[in-house]
């Protein structure tokens, strides 16, 4: 007879197996397949238009980037900013997809730990005796048709996350919700911007609107001068009709500004999330007073890079879709789980809660999936074709950026040059459409040149006003493209 040794004789009881078991899988759990994220590195290029901002002469200095509007000076581009990031239905629907990336991020991680469920039932049956379990069951002695059945249970579930499967998948959803909450805050920028847009177009417009209704006024001035000279025998027929064309000219000036100031009216209120009309009232009866401010920009991108809330957003896709890589490779590996219930089942109500109702089970779930034709593969592939889409999408966005602020610098620097130069144009204007037209009181001047002085001289006072409305603009595109705004 064979005397077996004592370490092949000695054997493990079963609580220590299953002690074993969950140690092994938490020092598996330990480990997590696919790529560690690692944010790539920025190439800093100096922005090369940031200089041509020293050479403003602005009347007021630069604001804070999160409150920019207020550099204007203007309280009632205030009071609509103010409105519009309180009332914007962007900015709400904005919000309520943040709130539904966080729930996500809350389940993703929630899947992380155990699951427990209380299961209770009490019900009352009678049985049918012309049934097979009836037929057999009628004759036999303490047969009772009517029964109780009392069942309580308390369930718990674990699935261990061996290959970081799911570890992986709460980080990639902490990230997406990062990147819906930069989203929101680029909504944001955007709105207030548009708002700020809007707002200069329609003081461009009142501006315009008010240069044309004056020209109507100054033609009708100088048609009443041409009949008097009429009369006198001092001027023809043909001049009044030339005078009276340059009346009706005038007037068809007016309705393209009035229904551009609507349009604009129209879409200020919809960003404020208010039927068209409601505030066109208020902008009327107050005054442009904005001034545009001071804007100073560090040559460096970097710091660009950091306040830009797109560039932002595309950053927390790109970690995104790596922990992505990592969940898809997590399928290689088996899925091990954990699950134990106990609880108490009983015929009668008496002997409900006892030892002898009590039932207990313990279980240790594996699934491992030994082969799929290549489905694994694929979805690895697929989750690394779209983390190289959201590099690609990322790099895109610093460039993107780095060009708007370009752009946007350049325009307001050659705008308030323009300004400047239209601005000697109209005081030159002004004088030649005086002398023109008392050159023609004396009879030294036709009114053909008076008529061509004063289409000189609206045409400069029109893109005046326009220039001055797009300065402003400029000015606000290039807080839009500094990120500031939040």
């Amino acid at each position: 007879m064979n005397t077996p040794s004592p370490n092949r004789g000695a054997r493990l009881p079963a609580p220590a197996y299953l002690g074993s078991a969950l140690l092994g899988a938490l020092l598996l759990s330990a480990c997590t397949t696919g790529p560690d994220y690692r944010r790539p590195e920025y190439q800093d290029a100096p922005l090369h238009n940031v200089a041509l901002l020293q050479q403003r002469a602005a009347q007021t200095p630069m604001p804070a980037l999160d409150h920019w509007w207020d550099g204007f000076g203007d309280p009632a581009l205030s009071e609509i900013m103010q409105r519009v990031l309180a009332q914007n239905l962007d900015l709400s629907a904005a919000l309520a997809r943040v709130e539904q990336a966080r729930a996500t991020a809350r389940i993703a991680g929630a899947r992380r730990l155990p699951e427990g469920d209380l299961n209770g039932q009490a019900a009352r049956a009678r049985q049918s005796l012309q049934s097979p379990l009836g037929e057999i069951a009628r004759n036999m002695p303490g047969y009772q048709r009517t029964q109780n059945l009392f069942d309580l249970d308390a369930g718990a579930s674990w699935e261990l996350d061996l290959a970081g499967a799911l570890k992986r998948g709460a980080q990639a959803a902490d990230a997406e919700l990062q990147a819906a909450e930069a989203q929101h805050a680029g909504v944001r920028v955007s709105v207030a911007a548009e708002a700020a847009d809007a707002y200069f177009r329609i003081r461009g417009a009142q501006a315009r609107i008010a240069l044309a209704e004056h020209q109507v006024k100054a033609a009708s001035a100088l048609g009443e001068i041409v009949r008097l000279r009429l009369k006198d025998g001092l001027a023809s027929v043909a001049e009044t009709a030339q005078a009276d064309a340059r009346l009706a000219q005038s007037r068809a000036a007016l309705p393209p500004l009035r229904t551009e100031l609507e349009r604009q009216t129209n879409r200020l209120d919809v960003l404020m999330g208010a039927a068209p009309g409601t505030y066109a009232q208020e902008l009327a009866q107050r005054a442009d007073a904005s001034r545009v401010p001071a804007i100073s920009v560090s040559q460096s991108g970097v710091e660009l890079m950091r306040r830009r809330p797109d560039v932002i957003a595309a950053e927390r896709r790109l970690a995104a879709s790596n922990e992505r890589i990592g969940q898809a490779m997590a399928a290689w590996y088996p899925d091990l789980s954990l699950s134990a219930l106990v609880g108490f089942q009983s015929l009668g109500a008496a002997g409900f809660l006892t030892v002898d109702s009590l039932q207990a089970q313990g279980g240790l779930g594996l699934r491992w999936r030994l082969f799929d034709f290549g489905r694994i593969d694929a979805e690895i592939a697929r989750a690394k074709g779209a983390n190289a889409e959201a590099l690609a999408l990322y790099r895109k966005s610093i460039l993107v950026a780095a060009e708007d602020v370009e752009n946007a610098i350049m325009a307001l620097v050659q705008l308030e040059q323009q300004s400047r130069e239209l601005a000697a144009q109209v005081d030159a204007q002004q004088r030649a459409r005086s002398n023109a037209e008392e050159a023609y009181k004396g009879g030294v001047l036709s009114l053909a040149e008076v008529l061509t002085e004063d289409r000189l001289l609206l045409a400069a006072q029109d893109e005046m006003a326009q220039v001055h409305a797009d300065n402003a603009r400029a000015a606000v595109s290039v807080f839009r493209a500094l990120g500031g705004g939040w």
